[in-house]
């Protein structure tokens, strides 16, 4: 942990701990859920920190739609969503994240998933650490609220 936040490193089996205490979240984008999927190396290194920590391990709905329409195995994508919590969007979710677009000056389909992204991350109390193959997009949304690491 770091200052609260995972971070995982280089040391046994590719995770190091701080002495920090353990707290947060840890979010996937679409990006993130796929190589948790595909056993990615540096996912598994996060995951492997979170669950170790018993920390919760969310996406929102809008990247587990589009991973579910990729062709992957079916059970190891199963699998990895019986670990984590995918979060529907409640009610006030897609204002939510109408209005982190409109504050970022972002719009469009491309920013979307990122801004449900981004909206579910900030409804947690935090810390939260949000693994993302956008990271400027999801530092713009996010804010100071989550630290924001490129995959």
């Amino acid at each position: 942990m770091n200052g609260g936040r995972l971070d995982p490193g280089d040391g046994e089996r590719g995770v190091t701990r701080s002495p920090a205490a353990p707290g947060g979240t840890l979010v996937l984008d679409s990006e993130g859920l796929a190589k948790a999927v595909l056993r990615d190396r540096a996912v598994t290194g996060w995951l492997a920190l979170a669950y170790a920590d018993d920390l919760p391990v969310i996406t929102s709905a809008a990247p587990w739609w589009k991973q579910s329409t990729r062709v992957f195995d079916r059970p190891a994508l199963e699998r990895t969503l019986s670990r984590l919590v995918v979060e529907r969007s409640p009610r006030k979710s897609p204002r939510h994240a109408a209005a982190l677009l409109a504050d970022a000056g972002l719009h469009g389909h491309k920013h979307a998933i990122d801004a449900t992204l981004g909206a579910t991350a900030r409804t947690d109390p935090g810390p939260v650490t949000v693994l993302t193959s956008a990271p400027e997009d999801l530092t713009t949304l996010c804010g100071t609220h989550a630290a924001v690491i490129k995959l």
